[in-house]
């Protein structure tokens, strides 16, 4: 095992390499097509045995991967933001399928407006999709994440795509220091693809027609996709038990920091939790027992783990870089649905909406969030969603606003 600096993208790729990745179906867009690119220059260079192919489309490149997955090869492709929506209706499609790959996901703010920084709205937006998702915070995971995705996805109990997800910039572009196995060990964690009972053969070939299904046929093969999703939880803690034996790296379907003996929690996914846990190191040095809870699993929805996390807290406070129009916080919907009439819930669970296109969310942010919590607390009143956004920032806004107001005024003097 080596240690190099790596970009998330890049982490990704490597990834990708070590799994020995047979078929890849690309196409470019910003800021994962970094990951193509890489893979694409050790084809060329004879360091990856993998067959790249350039589609049109998302579209067409999530068809193809799901189409050459359930042949019996390892499949990976790549994508982001408005290519993840481009390609959903294939999502549903490979899904009931059960054509098990890896897809990357890099998350970015989608239009309109038009932003390359990351939130969360588009892997938030196919959550429903069948595939599972794991979540990604730092470099590291990215890699590791990678690596596992592919024995989840393959698992006889499971036979689902997965896709992982991580930070546009804030990770894509960021590079770290990322501890990276041999692909000898790799090897001895990861074993060739398996197909099992999968009947397309490249050297066998076949047609089938996929017919128009009643309700009750239509239910039981939805049922049973769902019902493997739910395998998900037991056979990732399988996957992550092994996988820290070989390498020494835990990764649970939760990371909990500091969160065991809290009174307060802060809740959220991705790149910014790395955030979350310096906040929670300087609330502590002041006497604030707080923690966090980041969820690495969203699908499938790891339900008892987070309850078990979050039972008897005072405050809850839910951090999401999402806003589902017309309410809320997804991951807030979603909490708050696990935790509806548990015994042991949190007195107040608290909704905070903020990183939406790639605005930053500060330590002050942090602490004002952990302020009002307790406040809340103490009140036993639970305030309404709150928007992370400052005075400063708004009056950015309105000066904008005034300019693009004067600039239509003058086009309209003049004519």
């Amino acid at each position: 095992m080596k240690r190099e600096l790596l970009t998330g993208n890049r982490a990704a790729a490597l990834g990708a390499l070590l799994a020995r990745v047979d078929y890849l179906p690309a196409f470019p867009i910003t800021p994962q097509t970094e990951i193509i690119e890489t893979i694409g220059a050790w084809i060329e260079d004879g360091k990856m045995d993998c067959r790249m192919v350039t589609m049109e489309s998302e579209h067409s490149m999530i068809t193809a991967a799901g189409a050459a997955a359930v042949t019996g090869v390892r499949v990976f492709s790549a994508t982001s933001s408005q290519g993840l929506l481009y390609g959903t209706e294939m999502l549903y499609t490979v899904a009931g399928w059960r054509a098990p790959f890896v897809l990357v996901n890099v998350s970015r703010g989608l239009s309109a407006p038009i932003t390359l920084e990351p939130d969360h709205n588009d892997i938030m937006a196919v959550r429903d999709c069948g595939f599972l998702q794991v979540h990604c915070a730092t470099c590291q995971e990215v890699l590791d994440s990678m690596i596992m995705a592919y024995r989840l996805a393959e698992d006889e109990k499971v036979r689902l795509p997965v896709i992982v997800n991580f930070d546009g910039f804030y990770l894509s572009f960021t590079r770290e220091p990322v501890e990276v196995p041999t692909p000898d060990a790799v090897d001895s964690f990861l074993p060739p693809f398996d197909p099992g009972s999968i009947r397309f053969r490249a050297n066998e070939p076949l047609s089938e027609g996929v017919a128009v299904l009643g309700g009750a046929a239509y239910s039981y093969f939805r049922y049973e996709a769902h019902l493997a999703s739910e395998q998900g939880i037991e056979v990732f803690e399988k996957i992550a038990a092994e996988f820290s034996d070989c390498f020494g790296r835990s990764y649970g379907v939760l990371e909990t920091y500091k969160s065991e003996d809290a009174e307060f929690t802060f809740v959220m996914i991705g790149s910014f939790a790395t955030k979350a846990k310096d906040a929670v190191d300087r609330l502590r040095d002041v006497g604030w027992s707080i923690g966090l809870v980041r969820p690495r699993l969203l699908r499938p929805f790891p339900k008892e783990a987070i309850a078990k996390a979050l039972k008897n807290k005072k405050g809850v406070a839910v951090i999401d870089q999402n806003l589902a129009a017309g309410l809320g916080g997804v991951l807030y919907t979603e909490l708050s649905s696990v935790l509806y009439n548990q015994k042991g819930a949190p007195d107040v669970l608290l909704s905070f909406i903020g990183g939406l296109g790639g605005r930053d969310i500060t330590p002050e942010d942090f602490y004002q969030i952990a302020a009002v919590t307790r406040k809340a607390v103490e009140d036993g009143e639970t305030p309404p969603p709150r928007l992370l956004y400052s005075e400063e920032e708004l009056l950015e806004v309105r000066k904008l606003q005034s300019v693009a107001r004067a600039a239509r005024q003058t086009r309209g003097g003049g004519k």
